[in-house]
């Protein structure tokens, strides 16, 4: 008996039962349903096409009260198949709550941990590292990311040679501006890095022009960061119904049609959306199943919004 799967249903089933309770679309399609993954280009190994971002939602410092929640925000990543965490130093406490919760949870062997160095020199960007590392009780780290390219010639000869230590298993790169998105393509093209982070949004596009080709055509995955434009998607929203047509790509919620039109982009291989309420973890989950936008769809999602 394949107790695996057993355990994956029950999972399903529970993800499903929540969505009802607390009155939000149902996000599992059957009990045979699992979320898309996409390999990283640089090994093959897949991860799930939907992820969890970090930024504020997860900067709660000791507070037991305000911890308590984000435990079922990871368990719903989990249970949904997720399993990319992305964190950085600029944020807070984020990284030891990612760190001490996913312990507890006894959750870490499930997890894809990324975080990010963020300070100039290199003794400085090694000891953040090692901070990071300890903090978020992750070694070797799976991902660490130069945050905003912040003197990144000079970590990325620190990155790589981590790398070949074994300290961190990829390398990867980020901006949350359009006028950095030059920059992260020559790098692209001149460095040998496994993942690239980048703002991209229904109604910011500017990725689509160069950048997401560029990485899929040098072997590049692709996290998306502010995938509802600071929330102003949902502004822009509030109130209206989803277009009947939606449900041909099975998206039940307006969370689901803004992840679903970055994730029908071939090159994007995970979005990494921030929450910090179980509900809405749940919700981000139901874009990875199902049908995708086709680009008929996609043209019209964009009139939609515009």
């Amino acid at each position: 008996m394949n107790y695996k799967m057993l355990s994956r249903r029950r999972a399903l089933k529970q993800l499903a039962a929540g969505c009802i309770a607390i009155g939000m679309p149902k996000v599992l399609f059957s009990q045979n349903d699992q979320i898309m993954k996409r390999a990283i280009p640089s090994t093959g190994e897949k991860i799930g096409v939907v992820g969890l971002g970090t930024w504020q939602t997860f900067d709660v410092g000791n507070s037991s009260p305000e911890r308590e929640p984000l435990k079922a925000v990871l368990k719903a990543l989990v249970d949904g198949g997720g399993n990319v965490v992305d964190s950085s130093p600029m944020y807070g406490s984020s990284e030891k709550v990612v760190g001490d919760l996913s312990t507890e949870l006894g959750l870490k062997k499930d997890l894809f941990y990324a975080t990010k160095v963020w300070t100039s020199g290199k003794q400085s960007g090694i000891d953040q590292m090692n901070a990071s590392m300890l903090k978020m009780k992750a070694n070797p780290m799976d991902l660490m990311q130069i945050h905003n390219l912040q003197d990144w010639k000079t970590h990325i000869k620190t990155l790589y040679d981590w790398k070949e230590r074994g300290l961190i298993r990829y390398i990867g790169i980020t901006h949350y501006v359009n006028s950095a998105h030059d920059d992260l393509e020559r790098i692209i093209k001149s460095e040998n890095i496994d993942f690239v982070q980048v703002n991209y949004s229904i109604n910011d596009r500017n990725a689509e022009k160069s950048l997401l080709p560029t990485a899929k055509d040098n072997g590049v995955a692709v996290l998306t960061n502010r995938p509802y434009s600071g929330g102003s998607l949902f502004r822009k929203t509030r109130g209206q119904q989803l277009p009947e047509w939606a449900s041909e790509f099975e998206c039940k919620s307006w969370g689901q049609f803004f992840l679903k039109y970055l994730l029908a982009n071939d090159a994007v291989t995970c979005v990494i959306p921030g929450t910090s309420k179980e509900k809405h973890m749940i919700d981000n989950m139901g874009a990875g199943y199902g049908r995708l936008p086709d680009e008929n769809h996609k043209k019209k999602m964009i009139e939609l919004i515009s």
